[in-house]
């Protein structure tokens, strides 16, 4: 292999020349290199070797240690799941349910099947390990793809994913695990067909288009394995110039962030600084494309490590940021939040905490890559996250290698994170996340900016309102999310939107924008307080309204105004629960109400209700809600034409809105929401609300919290809410702490070149501010100027100090 191109001087190059010594050097992939300081990293075998561990733990695990017998014993059972049916013989499919010659996940998933039988033929102390007619009937299942479904002689069909991504990481796979068995005429076959369809790490589709985000490194990692297979140094320096874009295809690097980089592109794919990630242009997917761009990273980096072709890229030190601020936020006890997984929400394979796993199994391969701080501090948040997760075991449920890696990290004096108590927003994809040491809610909106959901392939069929303002609560009931939710939760009233009541057709009004700018808000840093808010402008209907969340510690105040829509009848969903116990008790002002499914009534005139095993939700103006009891049947084949199966499922839920009437002219809503709050804490509460509105208008949103006097602020238009006032839209808090006042703004519109705020306080000087914040003194206060521009929505702060 040649590690050093002489294609001519790149970035890429330059930043790679001592490690590689020089970019005109050849160092092949042989043993011949001895003489370089890479040898015994650089040659195919070794690197082979390294795949190999990922894939089955390597040598020298402990049969003795019950974690890994349990491990291999699990290897043992998949093999034996996915061999069956497998005949070679047939003419019309490998295996006798993926016959289809229209659907390419067939393809993808007879390779995946053949791939899992694979590793338990490789991984000693499994029933299949060596087993001579298995891998025979292996090798005769290769060979039967590579004749009539994959290859130069085969014309690609439905997702050109499964040609380039899901079939070759797959076949690449297989071939590792067999590499000793295939002969020289097989594997020169199937490295061929893998070239067919993958051959450039820069470029896929049939139409060779730029591939951005995860697509890019998932492309990668395919050329990168197959050219470990064919002995080629030269490609894998092209995948390694591909993760930063030396090539200059005009698609951001894959390891920088995309804040400058999004327009140029065109795209908008990828990390951003703030910790979004998007991918298909608009769409939020942290939980989805995110974490599968982090895990083949992860491994892509581990196969490259101590090479010549190693990363060392600077901006590799942003996947430190990316966990930090991409991850952990949007992570609860094993659950990642619905909000940022796009369609794999409609995924029955995707419950259980399966997405955070791979997160976490990510994160454990790259700590060896970090320094010591760093290194430790990470080893602290994976002990965090694995141990905390008590609904998923995570050590009974991971791969050989990760479960050995993660044995190291837990045996590691270094202590446990602790829970995240945090709040969180992330701008660039309109989502903010608020952690408290017993709950941790997410918010879930869309602009101009933001897609509303994505339903592509027939998946996520129902997910209409996700971006609607919907608000998930996660408490100690880990399954919550799981346990077949998407399927039978009803989708028309998700918790925390304001909805026309009705059904929309399937996969309606997707990878839609809406026509409002304000999504978004601030935060004071170092704390639990956060602003947040969106302008819903509904898709499919004249629906509008102003809609705010105040995250005050333990007490969410939730402000409605401005709803309005000339025809259907419109809803506001306060809570819309999958019961853990289906007669969990609901209390309203104190009284019981029937705990049968089927119950359902209006109920006048609530100042308080709590929900056993939720929280507790006051009114400080008694409001009118409708309650219902259901139990609700459904199927994932409902949401999911590709991926869902036709068994009813059956869950309780427990349904609470405020019905709008019909088509509403200006209606408004106001409650405070207190997860995991005791009834008695709930009814103190309602007797001495502990935040009191201000302003509940169309210019603006304001609450003010009775302990310390904070002040909490979205301004639609410029207005005024008490000492508080602004020149246009604007989210700001206001916090006084004893000779200070602290103060947090920014534009959510992110199209305004400046925002300008009275406080009406006076004898006040700046202690410390921003770079862009100025202050000067007027006859009331102070007026406090902010330079917006290019801030994308991030929070601005600033200290006042009494004089």
């Amino acid at each position: 292999m040649n590690p050093g191109s002489t294609r001519g001087t790149t970035r890429r190059t330059v930043l790679a020349g001592a490690a590689a010594l020089g970019a005109a050097v050849a160092l092949p992939l042989t043993p011949a290199a001895s003489g370089t300081a890479h040898a015994a990293e650089d040659t195919a075998a070794a690197l082979r070797t390294r795949w190999h561990t990922l894939l089955t733990g390597g040598p020298g695990l402990d049969p003795a240690d019950p974690r890994i017998a349990a491990a291999v014993a699990r290897v043992g059972r998949a093999a034996t799941t996915a061999a069956k049916g497998l005949d070679p013989t047939r003419t019309d499919g490998l295996f006798p349910d993926l016959t289809s010659t229209a659907l390419s996940n067939h393809v993808t998933t007879s390779f995946k099947r053949l791939a899992t039988v694979a590793t338990a033929w490789a991984v000693p102390g499994t029933p299949q390990h060596g087993d001579t007619a298995l891998r025979d009937l292996l090798l005769a299942g290769l060979d039967w793809m590579l004749t009539n479904r994959y290859g130069p002689e085969h014309t690609r069909f439905d997702n050109d994913w499964d040609w380039e991504i899901g079939s070759a990481l797959a076949l690449n796979d297989a071939t590792v695990l067999l590499y000793d068995v295939l002969g020289a005429e097989r594997l020169a076959r199937i490295t061929t067909a893998v070239r067919h369809y993958t051959p450039d790490p820069n470029l896929w589709r049939a139409d060779r288009q730029i591939a951005t985000g995860a697509n890019r490194v998932w492309i990668s990692t395919v050329v990168a394995v197959n050219a470990v297979l064919r002995d080629s140094g030269d490609d894998l320096g092209r995948v390694r110039d591909a993760l930063s874009d030396v090539e200059g295809s005009g698609a951001n690097s894959v390891l920088a962030f995309n804040d400058a980089s999004a327009a140029a592109a065109g795209t908008g794919e990828g990390f951003y600084s703030d910790g979004s990630f998007l991918q298909h242009y608009k769409h939020p997917y942290n939980g989805g494309y995110g974490k599968e761009l982090l895990n083949n990273l992860s491994r892509l980096l581990n196969l490259l490590a101590g090479t010549a072709w190693r990363v060392t890229d600077p901006d590799l030190d942003n996947v430190r940021r990316w966990v930090d601020d991409g991850f952990d936020p949007l992570l609860v006890r094993g659950d990642v939040m619905a909000s940022v997984c796009g369609r794999e929400i409609a995924r029955p394979s995707k419950q259980g905490h399966v997405s955070a796993q791979t997160v976490i199994e990510a994160v454990i391969r790259l700590i060896p890559t970090f320094p010591g701080e760093a290194a430790d501090r990470f080893t602290a948040l994976v002990k965090q996250w694995i141990t905390e997760d008590t609904y998923r075991d995570f050590l009974a449920l991971t791969d050989l290698a990760s479960l050995v890696a993660a044995q190291r990290v837990l045996a590691s004096p270094v202590p446990a994170r602790g829970p995240l108590v945090a709040h969180k927003q992330h701008p660039r994809m309109d989502k903010a996340a608020h952690h408290r040491p017993s709950f941790a809610l997410g918010i879930s909106a869309y602009s101009s900016r933001i897609y509303n959901y994505e339903s592509i392939q027939n998946e996520n069929l129902h997910a209409w309102h996700l971006s609607d303002g919907m608000v998930l609560l996660y408490t100690d009931d880990l399954g919550h999310y799981s346990e077949d939710y998407w399927p039978t939760v009803d989708p028309t009233r998700l918790p925390g939107t304001t909805v026309v009541a009705g059904r929309q057709a399937d996969g309606a009004g997707q990878r839609t924008t809406s026509a409002a700018d304000w999504a978004g808000g601030t935060s004071l840093p170092g704390t639990t307080l956060g602003a947040y808010g969106m302008e819903l402008r509904a898709y499919g209907s004249s629906l509008r309204g102003l809609k705010s969340w105040f995250c005050l510690d333990d007490v969410i105040a939730c402000v409605g105004s401005g709803i309005t829509a000339d025809a259907g009848t419109v809803e506001t969903v306060v809570e819309n629960r999958k019961l853990r116990d289906p007669g969990a008790a609901l209390l309203v002002n104190g009284t019981a109400v029937p705990p049968d499914a089927g119950w359902s009534a209006r109920l006048d005139k609530v100042r308080w209700l709590h929900v056993a095993g939720t929280g507790g939700y006051v009114f400080p103006e008694p409001a009118t809600l409708n309650g219902l009891r259901e139990e609700r049947t459904a199927t994932w084949r409902e949401i999911n034409l590709k991926y869902g199966t036709d068994t009813p499922v059956t869950r309780p839920y427990l349904t609470l809105w405020q019905d709008h009437g019909a088509a509403p002219d200006g209606a408004d809503y106001y409650w405070l929401q207190a997860p995991a709050a005791s009834a008695e804490r709930t009814r103190q509460w309602a007797a001495a609300p502990p935040v009191k509105p201000v302003a509940r208008t169309t210019a603006v949103h304001a609450v003010r919290r009775c302990a310390d006097g904070l002040v909490a602020a979205n301004f639609w238009t410029a207005g005024t809410a008490q000492e508080l006032s602004a020149d246009g839209p604007a989210s700001v808090l206001v916090r006084p702490e004893g000779r200070t006042v602290k103060v947090a703004l920014s534009d959510p519109t992110q199209s305004r070149s400046s925002v300008v705020l009275d406080l009406a306080r006076r004898g006040l000087d700046v202690a410390s501010a921003d770079p862009g914040v100025s202050v000067t003194r007027t006859g009331s206060g102070v007026r406090i100027t902010a330079d917006t521009a290019g801030r994308h929505g991030a929070t601005l702060n600033l200290t006042l100090k009494r004089s």
